[in-house]
């Protein structure tokens, strides 16, 4: 059995839910290493906003672009998620908060201009790389101009 008053359905739940990582995803690592081969440097789990007590995965403060690559079922993928069988209540409750919250760090930053970037983890890799680096690579020259 859970601990008492635990969000967790079992002792096992419980484990397996704290083991799962909130940063340095295998999808998020991959795309940080080929957007580094590309010669960008960035901001790793940084805030964009140091008001602001949310973290994106890569962080360019110069372009201001911030970039979240989301997890299928903690972001409600409509391709991916599947609605949990157990405490189903508390958890679709969960990935809907996550979701508002995601709409809601996008306007946030997009108010204070910057520029939101936001890929599933089934994305491939290579090409939401190539898409970071166009965009980091526009706005620098961009900004050169003025």
């Amino acid at each position: 059995m859970a601990p008492e008053g635990s969000w967790a359905s079992s002792a096992a739940r419980r484990r397996n839910m704290q083991a799962i990582r909130s940063r340095d995803t295998k999808p998020e690592r991959l795309i940080r290493r080929l957007v580094h081969a590309k010669g960008l440097r960035y901001r790793v789990s940084a805030r964009p906003l140091p008001n602001l007590r949310r973290t994106a995965d890569l962080v360019f403060r110069p372009v201001k672009v911030a970039v979240f690559i989301d997890g299928c079922y903690w972001h409600g993928c409509p391709e991916h998620y599947v609605p949990p069988r157990t405490n189903s209540g508390y958890w679709s409750e969960k990935v809907l908060t996550n979701v508002r919250r995601d709409r809601e760090t996008d306007q946030l930053l997009t108010d204070a201009g910057w520029l939101v970037l936001r890929f599933w983890e089934h994305e491939p890799s290579e090409m939401c790389a190539q898409r970071i680096t166009a965009v980091v690579t526009e706005r620098r020259s961009g900004s050169q101009k003025s």
